[in-house]
């Protein structure tokens, strides 16, 4: 069965705005009847913003209401909701207004947890741009009190695939920019060096020797 485009965030909102029970959501959103009860009790998806699904078409109101009158009718996701994925440009991803409060504590959780993203990585994957990523890193962001690191698959600003992809392709680029062992080399430091030079200390050594003879 196809499922609501945001499915955590309607999830959100149909526990705080309807009367559905927790398996009903849970079928409509393909989440587990566990997760949703996590929602009810606050013990996940904290910080997501609700999305209503009958203000979004994701759903019609005649569907919600048939469904809050009996609990074993499960409701089916308007078809115009679920067009066919398409592949996205190249550039920052766009974020959707109601998401892009949620950008400062994803970049507060990648920056904490993922240190070898580059910036230009972080705006591709969150959406987000250059200065806000340093106002967060240097704690000059407008918003800084109430900045908690919150991982951005939670709060729906990108996939877990996404996420892997783009830390594997850091750690890739951090690994090719190690430095070689072979450029750390000291050649002063040499065993032929370090002979050599015993070797001259040693002449000199001798040379000393013989002048302070010839003096005497």
């Amino acid at each position: 069965m196809p499922l609501p485009l945001m499915p955590k965030a309607t999830a959100v909102w149909l526990v705080e705005n309807t009367a559905l029970t927790f398996d009903q959501i849970a079928r409509f959103c393909g989440l587990h009847p566990l997760e949703v009860k996590g929602i009810a009790d606050g013990e996940v998806f904290q910080g997501i913003v609700g999305l209503d699904p009958v203000a979004h078409g994701q759903l019609t109101q005649a569907e919600l209401d048939k469904a809050q009158g009996n609990p074993r009718y499960d409701m089916k996701v308007s078809e115009s909701t679920n067009p066919p994925p398409r592949t996205r440009s190249k550039g920052p991803r766009y974020t959707p207004v109601s998401r892009r409060q949620d950008r400062p504590d994803a970049i507060a959780w990648l920056l904490r947890n993922h240190p070898e993203l580059s910036d230009a990585q972080l705006c591709r994957l969150i959406g987000t741009t250059k200065p806000t990523i340093k106002a967060v890193r240097d704690r000059s962001h407008w918003n800084s009190p109430n900045i908690k690191p919150v991982d951005p698959v939670t709060l729906g600003l990108c996939t877990q695939v996404e996420l892997d992809q783009a830390v594997q392709k850091a750690a890739e680029r951090v690994k090719s920019e190690a430095p070689d062992d072979d450029e750390d080399f000291d050649e002063s430091t040499a065993p032929e060096t370090l002979e050599a030079l015993a070797e001259a200390g040693a002449g000199e050594g001798e040379a000393e020797g013989e002048d302070e003879g010839w003096a005497g």
